[in-house]
């Protein structure tokens, strides 16, 4: 397992280093861009705020294999007279979905209108802003801005602008450096987020999850991705500095992708999204709390990782596994939690998956543990190691 980790999973600082400083400048560039630009329309129109929030393995020290995928952020500004009122999607969608009205401060005005048509669905009589068609605008917004980075960016780095209907546009940043370790193409995935104060944001769902959905213009979900970074941050405090926490989530991320290997549609995909890495995450922080921290030393290494692997058993085996921070009141009190946070419905991440699959997944899981020294062997030649998309 260790070497392991050491040869197929753990990502060069120096080199992810680099790799975010590239990210850096590329979305910075063209944030800045695209807020000047968004200056222009008035009132009536979505801005954006200037900032980005940097989430995800990459900026939590558990990023496995290549520093090529990013994830940011990027909040926008409503109308200065408009405020979000999201509430919990009873019935409209998958659990954990949230609509999000807009509250005009001095009443609704014709002036408040044209953007109410631009960007928002009736739903059960009332408007409710679109996920759609905000990221509609904001993939058309950027591709406006994208001429005035290129020019800027022309000595640095090559970046180009991709955009799939119902996902959020990528941005491809290829270095122009002369250090060899440099010469990494990365794909930034650019999410238009709706700030809710607290380090929260709406952001809109992915497709995949609104099959058979009656409203799936109209819904969000939250990301709460400040959060985890502040639990992360907490738990390095607590735990032993040679804590082997991250190594085993990334352990468990590269058995999961090589396991894939082995499997046949259409189980191999579900694999992969009941196993998604924000559930692995979840499985984690939750064990984690259990303590005792000093348990986590990188000694007790297999341990650990074994511990993790019987706890997802149980948890896929029982169809339960709730969100860490929606409606939890166990988050230790050095945690400030947002109190929309505290106070909402808490949501079982499986609740979308019936109970075959979530048993013959738990089964995999196991037996992926059991043979997992076989099924490194077999699926560490060049040809597994691509990079696998995910879901």
């Amino acid at each position: 397992l260790e070497r392991f980790h050491a040869r197929q999973l753990r990502v060069s600082p120096h080199v992810l280093g680099h790799s975010k400083a590239h990210v850096g400048r590329g979305v910075a560039e063209l944030v800045r861009a695209a807020k000047a630009q968004g200056l222009q329309p008035g009132p009536l129109a979505f801005s954006l705020r200037g900032d980005f929030v940097r989430i995800g393995s990459a900026y939590e020290q558990h990023k496995v294999r290549s520093p090529d995928c990013f994830d940011i952020l990027v909040p926008l500004r409503l109308p200065p007279h408009l405020e979000p009122q999201p509430r919990c999607a009873d019935g409209l969608g998958p659990c954990g979905a949230f609509v999000c009205g807009l509250r005009a401060r001095n009443g609704w005005t014709r002036r408040c209108r044209p953007f109410a048509e631009g960007f928002c669905v009736e739903l059960q009589g009332r408007s409710h802003l679109s996920s759609g068609l905000v990221l509609r605008w904001f993939q058309g917004h950027l591709q406006r801005c994208l001429a005035a980075v290129r020019y800027r960016l022309q000595e640095r780095c090559r970046v180009s602008l991709s955009a799939c209907p119902g996902h959020p546009p990528t941005l491809h940043i290829l270095p122009c450096s002369d250090y060899v370790c440099c010469h990494i193409s990365m794909a930034v995935r650019l999410i238009p987020a709706i700030p809710l104060g607290d380090g929260l944001y709406l952001t809109a769902l992915p497709p995949e999850g609104l099959h058979g959905s009656p409203a799936p213009e109209a819904l969000w979900g939250l990301n709460a991705s400040r959060q985890e970074q502040r639990l992360l941050g907490w738990l390095k405090e607590q735990a032993p500095d040679a804590s082997c926490h991250l190594k085993c989530l990334q352990i468990l991320k590269g058995l999961r992708d090589l396991r894939r290997h082995g499997l046949e549609e259409p189980f191999c995909s579900q694999w992969g999204r009941v196993l998604s890495s924000y559930v692995l995450k979840t499985a984690l922080f939750s064990l984690l709390l259990r303590g005792p921290l000093e348990a986590w030393d990188e000694q007790f290494l297999v341990e650990r990782l074994e511990d993790l692997v019987l706890y997802l058993r149980d948890c896929l085996r029982k169809q339960v596994l709730m969100d860490f921070f929606l409606g939890n009141t166990s988050i230790p009190e050095a945690v400030a939690l947002p109190r929309f946070l505290k106070e909402a419905a808490p949501v079982n991440l499986l609740s979308a998956f019936d109970r075959p699959t979530l048993d013959l997944v738990a089964f995999q899981l196991i037996s992926t543990w059991i043979q997992a020294p076989h099924i490194i062997r077999m699926y560490s030649s060049p040809r597994y190691l691509r990079p696998v998309p995910t879901p």
